[in-house]
């Protein structure tokens, strides 16, 4: 006679009940996540490279819509690439560590990123800090998806500082991220716009 498949007790959480080892406290949802590094103590591109090989290796983790083009959004953050971004921007920026760069979504239409754009500065100089100039992020829309292409806002990179005032010392690392939160969490509940990242340490990329 065959025997009954054994039943597992769940709780509320839907997760089997506490037992032996197992403890459904410990239970975490979570996209996929890789991390790249080196022991070298120098950053280099090839770092980036295998950061996105193990992106594109992690597409099992995310969902995809029904158009089968659109995800639920991927990115890489990396520290910040100094020699890149001032090979990139035309306009000067203090020393490494003195200065913050994010990635901002923006509005499509070119009055209302202008507006935008305008009162993130605002915000900007009311928390004391020097707007040093924007750059706009070269995009590739080939492979979106309708629904992807259809909601997808514009990429900027804002470039901020805090220099030396009076007695007071240039903000950096630390200090200027403190600061740089203020302006993106006000950003997002003042005006809506939505940043990335925007830290003296480290840059994110993400569509």
């Amino acid at each position: 006679m065959a025997s009954s498949p054994r039943r597992i007790a769940t709780g509320e959480s839907g997760f089997p009940a506490k037992q032996g080892m197992y403890n459904p406290d410990f239970e975490r949802d979570a996209c996929g996540l890789a991390m790249v590094a080196t022991l070298r103590g120098e950053p280099g591109h090839d770092i980036i490279d295998l950061a996105l090989t193990a992106l594109r290796n992690l597409e099992h983790r995310g969902a995809i819509g029904s158009d089968a083009g659109t995800g639920d959004g991927a990115g890489i953050l990396t520290q910040m690439p100094d020699a890149f971004l001032r090979a990139v921007v035309d306009f000067d920026l203090p020393p490494m560590g003195e200065y913050a760069a994010g990635m901002v979504f923006l509005p499509l239409d070119h009055e209302a990123r202008a507006e935008q754009k305008a009162g993130i500065e605002r915000i900007a100089a009311s928390e004391n800090l020097e707007v040093l100039g924007w750059r706009e992020v070269p995009t590739d829309e080939e492979h979106l998806g309708k629904l992807a292409f259809e909601a997808r806002p514009a990429f900027e990179q804002l470039f901020v500082s805090r220099p030396a005032v009076g007695d007071a010392p240039a903000l950096s690392g630390v200090a200027l991220d403190r600061r740089t939160y203020r302006l993106r969490k006000r950003s997002r509940t003042e005006l809506g716009a939505y940043f990335v990242s925007l830290s003296a340490r480290t840059l994110g990329y993400k569509g």
